[in-house]
């Protein structure tokens, strides 16, 4: 990546880097932690996404999001779609047909109450920052699914006796008088 970039960028890489080696180990260093979550082939289609697109020197920061944006799966929803689908789905939430997984997990830590009822300034932010943590797990390989509560059984395991029927109504009585 820092190849590309020399050969790319040459004024630019050398006036922000320097010809000291220091300068450019600590860029490696700092760089490698930030995006060390990212496979080696992403990171390489982000810098060459950016050296298409930019003539400028990227930040680590626009680096970070051609990374995830080079790394998003087919078929996942930009951050406003998602906000919107996780809004319009009725309830019971769980039962709905999502496009992607993160969608409704996002929605679900956000809190549905959150974002059916708070204004959008508040909650599209609050919804943002947990499905980009979603979408980083996903280029990171996890694989997300939605969970189906268990099912209720179909009757009762221990049916009720006699004895306990007319206690309950005794309790009943009581309230009631």
């Amino acid at each position: 990546m820092f190849a590309l970039f020399r050969a790319n960028y040459h004024n630019q890489y050398y006036s922000a880097f320097g010809d000291k080696n220091e300068s450019v180990g600590l860029a490696k260093k700092l760089w490698l932690s930030k995006l060390n979550d990212f496979a080696p082939d992403i990171i390489c289609a982000a810098a060459e996404k950016i050296i298409a697109d930019s003539e400028y020197l990227p930040t680590l920061h626009k680096m970070l999001n051609a990374c995830r944006y080079v790394g998003m799966p087919a078929g996942l929803p930009t951050t406003r779609k998602a906000y919107q689908e996780a809004c319009n789905k009725r309830s019971p939430k769980v039962e709905q047909s999502w496009s992607h997984p993160a969608v409704y997990l996002a929605g679900r830590d956000t809190g549905w109450h959150m974002l059916a009822n708070a204004i959008e300034t508040k909650a599209l932010p609050a919804f943002s920052e947990i499905y980009q943590q979603y979408c980083d797990r996903i280029v990171a390989g996890e694989k997300l699914a939605v969970d189906l509560p268990p099912a209720l059984p179909e009757v009762s395991q221990v049916p009720a006796t006699k004895k306990h029927n007319q206690q309950q109504l005794k309790n009943l009585k009581k309230l009631l008088d």
